[in-house]
């Protein structure tokens, strides 16, 4: 049986995957960026031409080679740190991957085939239409996935240039065409056409170096802050260990001593394996020593709900700052347990420590760090365009405070890194990162790192950021023009073919 002109079943077993698996080699920690180009070349040519039933299947095998490849890291977690054992973490590794493909890749496969191929540009510009509404669906559909964007790959190609106005999105899109047109090239062989095509990847490319000087945002102070970051290197194992809770606090009262007089001081997530309410006797006087010294302290630390019972994920800002943000997007399994009444109990994955947190509300206003304000996210909001957006465009400063130890010596602690990266690019903001095993970086307004740590070590890591006036166009608008666009693109492909339609009838 054959799966399409010239393509066996065998090859499209072994060509989906590693189309797939491409866009992972595209991202940190490899950041082979042509790759992702190239996959979307490959996996054009595998939908070309097939059955919408074809589609499904190699969209879904394609799937489980981008997620089997790119974030099979959350093994770590389960085995590791949740007991669940070699073998049943695999199964819900294979799930979950299995799960992520059907739902995101199959269902992109499926309506790309079956409803925009046959349009008027199905391809050439359906396709990475298509492709970045399938990736903002990602962000949102069951509290979302925004993991392994095609964009990410390029904060350091010319394509950046347009990551201030269109946000990684955007830049999905630029990198979606950009492999439709080698592929309609490859496919067409004709100079015209090749010509054609040349001319839009060129446009695309040489317009992000043109727009890559340009500065969207402005200095706001006469002197850059001083940074100190604090990275404890506690065991992931022996963080909510009774025994170790003195430990803990003695060691970051310690490596904190010598830098009261710098600007900000942070700490990670959850750096008090604590309630606030309960280690006031630890804080108060660290608080009060801050604040003598003109410093602000910012703290990842577990908060009681004043009412109802629940507790948050939170981030607080001490001595010379002001303020308490409660983490909105809780990543689930990790911080709080979906269909909690049938899956308490069943593995200890399931009762982890601090796993029942209460989502904080929507319109938190910013931290202040002296006069300033800082728009915070803890550990896995960073990788919301909009939400950081949207929390920026009212800020001076961005901070994201994570544990990344739950991940162990895989690659998805530096996947994170990079979308932080993403973020301030984005907004036009330096970036503070602060973890609990690395990386800890600070990151300027063009998204490069100008500090970092290593991962796997208690350090310090000192630095400078500096304060930045006015939005970016994308930190005005959010993702909404993209993706408005890329409806709207849709819908006029639709009418165009509708009414070529009836011309011929």
């Amino acid at each position: 049986m054959k799966t399409g002109p010239g393509l066996h079943p065998l090859l499209v077993l072994f060509m989906a995957p590693l189309a797939g698996v491409l866009i992972t080699l595209s991202l940190a920690p490899f950041n082979l960026w042509p790759a992702g180009i190239l996959s979307c070349a490959l996996y054009a040519y595998l939908l070309c031409t097939c059955s919408v039933r074809e589609g499904i299947w190699r969209s879904w095998l394609f799937g489980l080679g981008m997620f089997g490849s790119g974030v099979s890291w959350v093994y770590v977690s389960i085995n590791d740190y949740g007991g669940a054992g070699p073998v049943l973490s695999t199964f819900l590794i294979v799930l979950f991957c299995a799960g992520l493909s059907l739902l995101f890749q199959a269902s992109f496969g499926w309506f790309y085939v079956r409803f925009v191929r046959a349009l008027p540009g199905g391809m050439l510009v359906g396709f990475p239409v298509t492709w970045v509404l399938s990736e903002w669906l990602r962000s949102w559909l069951l509290t979302g996935f925004p993991w392994l964007y095609l964009g990410y790959a390029h904060i350091d190609t010319p394509i950046s240039g347009w990551a201030p106005i269109v946000g990684v999105y955007g830049l999905s899109f630029i990198c979606a065409m950009t492999g439709i047109c080698l592929f309609l090239a490859w496919r067409s062989r004709q100079a015209i056409a090749c010509t054609t095509y040349a001319v839009i990847v060129i446009t695309l490319w040489g317009g992000g170096a043109v727009l890559k000087p340009i500065e969207w945002v402005v200095r706001g102070s006469e002197q850059p802050l001083s940074v100190v970051i604090i990275q404890p290197n506690v065991p992931q194992e022996h963080k909510w260990d009774p025994s170790w809770y003195q430990p803990i606090l003695r060691q970051l009262r310690e490596a904190s001593e010598p830098w009261y007089g710098a600007d900000i001081l942070v700490w990670p997530e959850a750096a008090i394996p604590n309630f606030y309410q309960r280690a006031r006797g630890f804080l108060d006087p660290i608080a009060q020593r801050a604040a003598t010294n003109e410093t602000t302290l910012f703290v990842g630390v577990p908060f009681q709900a004043e009412q109802g019972g629940g507790y948050y994920n939170s981030v607080t800002a001490l001595g010379q700052g002001a303020g308490v943000y409660h983490k909105q997007h809780l990543v689930p399994f990790g911080e709080y347990v979906p269909l909690e009444d049938l899956l308490r109990g069943l593995i200890a994955f399931f009762d982890l420590p601090m796993s029942a947190f209460s989502s904080g509300p929507a319109d938190q206003p910013p931290l202040r760090a002296g006069p300033y304000r800082v728009s915070p996210s803890v550990c896995y909001e960073v990788v919301y365009p909009e939400m950081v957006a949207r929390s920026a465009r009212n800020s001076d400063l961005l901070i994201t405070v994570s544990n990344d130890s739950w991940f162990g010596k895989s690659i998805g602690p530096l996947q994170h890194l990079q979308m932080a990266q993403m973020r301030a690019l984005e907004n036009g903001r330096y970036m503070i990162r602060g973890t609990n095993n690395g990386v800890s970086a600070i990151i300027d307004q063009r998204g490069q790192i100008v500090a970092r740590s290593k991962q796997f070590v208690e350090a310090t890591l000192k630095g400078e950021v500096e304060v930045m006036l006015g939005n970016t166009p994308f930190g005005t608008f959010g993702v909404t023009p993209v993706i408005a666009g890329c409806g709207i693109t849709l819908l006029l492909m639709n009418l165009m073919y509708l009414g070529f339609w009836r011309e011929k009838s």
